[in-house]
């Protein structure tokens, strides 16, 4: 410290310099307390200096001291983001793996044994169970269920197979005609007796042949042809010209001659 002249102002400079000493000293008692009384403890209050121009006697501003929340954390101490998620694989890619497989219900078994037996049903209800060839599938349907309606072919518990035409019955004479009308097993029905019973017997279909050739009628049974004698016999057989047919005159001349009708009328003549 410098030594001061009685009566003389002290100078900017030692004003200064007695304020870094006693700053000094302040900062020791803190760090290292003593029991010794300052040799500065008179001057605790500090004359402020009158500054004689403009610019003399400031003090230079103190640089506060930062808080302890400001220093610096150490590097561990600094939080980083957290890892984004890897996002798992998709089927196909490296690492994917498939789900465990749930149990089965075999629905692919089941469906095969239904399918067997919706099959073996088929087949059962198709199956012939007569001599005539009628299956099953025609005789379950119930005779209430037919709709009545000329063209309805029927069949009882005999042989005998008729074609309903005007609400009456028409026994159709023979196999050729049957065929030579085009119909087949599956458009019969197999009845009961009682059922045909509620209809009036018509004349019988018979195939009947003629060529534009010949004059002559032919009724074709069994594979053969049946020389008709007159129109009498005709008539009183119960023919009507609806049932004849017309075919070529060689198709008649090759079916096989059966007896006439009536079976005295002589051998038959050709076509």
């Amino acid at each position: 410290m410098t030594e001061q002249i009685p009566g003389q102002r002290p100078s900017t400079t030692d004003q200064i310099l007695d304020l870094l000493l006693d700053a000094l000293a302040e900062r020791q008692r803190e760090r290292a307390p003593s029991t010794q009384p300052s040799p500065r403890k008179e001057r605790e209050a500090t004359p402020t200096a009158q500054p004689t121009a403009a610019g003399e006697g400031e003090l230079p501003p103190t640089r506060p001291e930062p808080p302890p929340s400001a220093a610096r954390r150490p590097p561990s101490a600094i939080s980083h983001p957290p890892p984004e998620p890897k996002p798992e694989p998709r089927p196909g890619e490296e690492g994917w793996v498939p789900p465990a497989r749930q149990p089965s219900i075999d629905t692919g078994k089941l469906l095969g044994r239904l399918a067997i037996l919706v099959a073996i049903l088929v087949v059962a209800i198709n199956i012939p169970v007569k001599s005539h060839g009628v299956s099953l599938a025609r005789i379950l349907p119930d005779t209430a269920s037919l709709i009545i309606r000329d063209g309805l072919v029927l069949k009882g518990s005999g042989p005998e197979i008729y074609e309903l035409q005007d609400n009456k019955l028409r026994w159709i004479s023979s196999m050729d005609a049957f065929e030579h009308m085009g119909l087949t097993w599956k458009d019969v029905h197999v009845v009961d007796d009682k059922f045909l019973g509620q209809f009036e017997v018509g004349h019988p279909i018979h195939l009947l042949l003629k060529c534009d050739g010949s004059p002559h009628i032919y009724a074709l049974e069994n594979g053969k042809k049946r020389w008709i004698k007159d129109i009498e016999t005709f008539t009183a057989e119960g023919y009507v010209w609806d049932d004849v047919q017309f075919v070529s005159c060689g198709y008649l001349r090759d079916l096989p001659d059966g007896p006439s009708i009536p079976e005295d009328a002589g051998p038959p003549p050709q076509p």
